[in-house]
């Protein structure tokens, strides 16, 4: 008998709940005509963002937090395999299970290059980003510009020499 409905035999519950509660729809039960449309729309949609903030609000609007944890701690796991750290170290650091950093090391070395270039990318940035923090002008709090208009006697002799410029 169903615990919900104890009248009934269990496989009566069983078909009630496929036809209204249909579940997940596994991927490898797609036609590929399924596949191509809706991951064809996925990506098209992605790449129409334009900035920082409206990528952020769209996985904020598409994902739960978790999934968005799940997928923030892939690109973590493939930046630490990038980096030269050991399985055990990415796992003590992150709390991860070695299969799911082997499934980012194989998609790292096996996959389209997504990973690698988008990490490459975001390195690059990172470091042009604290470069221009360090120059910065005079209005970026603890910038060379800023400390130097804030602090004029400690860089006297820098400003004489750089006004005879």
């Amino acid at each position: 008998m169903c615990k919900f409905h104890t009248s009934k035999p269990v496989y009566w519950c069983e078909k009630i709940r496929k036809i209204f509660m249909p579940g997940k729809v596994k991927y490898h039960s797609l036609s590929e005509k399924e596949k191509k449309k809706y991951l064809g729309e996925f990506y098209d949609m992605v790449s129409l963002l334009s900035d920082r903030r409206e990528v952020k609000n769209f996985f904020k609007d598409l994902l739960t937090l978790s999934e968005v944890v799940m997928i923030s701690r892939r690109i973590q796991i493939a930046k630490l395999l990038l980096q030269g750290s050991t399985y055990d170290e990415i796992r003590e650091d992150l709390k991860v299970g070695s299969s799911t950093i082997g499934q980012v090391d194989r998609w790292l070395n096996n996959g389209f290059g997504g990973y690698k270039k988008v990490i490459k990318k975001h390195n690059e940035k990172s470091v042009n980003k604290s470069k221009t923090e360090l120059i910065g002008d005079e209005n970026t709090p603890l910038s060379l510009q800023n400390i130097k208009k804030r602090y004029p006697a400690h860089f006297l002799l820098l400003n004489i020499l750089n006004k005879n410029k």
